[in-house]
């Protein structure tokens, strides 16, 4: 078996208006959504995001790695749409910078640049 590439995640949200708000503020695209799940883009990756159907722990599950172009524009473009970053873009193991981003269900976020 040859892998292609990895097209996308699911995650469960308990509040699916909020979690596609906080993401379309980022610059995600909305795609196909119901009332029970939205599927969100950025390129050619989807995340699609499923009101989850019983209590589920927050913020478990895996981490989402963002590349941006300018780290730094990044973060006060967040900080701007009035979202609260864990901390200032700060190096990254393997060089460049990240800052990490927590959406509404504890999902992590994390906004990188690297050359």
């Amino acid at each position: 078996m040859k892998l292609n590439s990895v097209s996308g995640i699911t995650c469960k949200v308990a509040d699916l208006d909020r979690t596609v708000a906080f993401y379309e503020s980022l610059g995600f695209r909305v795609g196909k959504r119901d009332e029970n799940q939205a599927t969100c883009y950025v390129n050619w990756f989807w995340t699609t995001f499923q009101v989850a159907d019983a209590p589920f722990e927050v913020g478990v599950g895996p981490d989402v790695h963002v590349k941006v172009d300018d780290i730094d524009a990044a973060y006060q473009e967040v900080v701007a749409a009035g979202h609260k970053p864990e901390g200032e873009p700060a190096p990254r193991a393997g060089g460049g910078k990240e800052f990490v981003l927590l959406d509404p269900d504890g999902y992590r976020l994390v906004l990188f640049y690297k050359k």
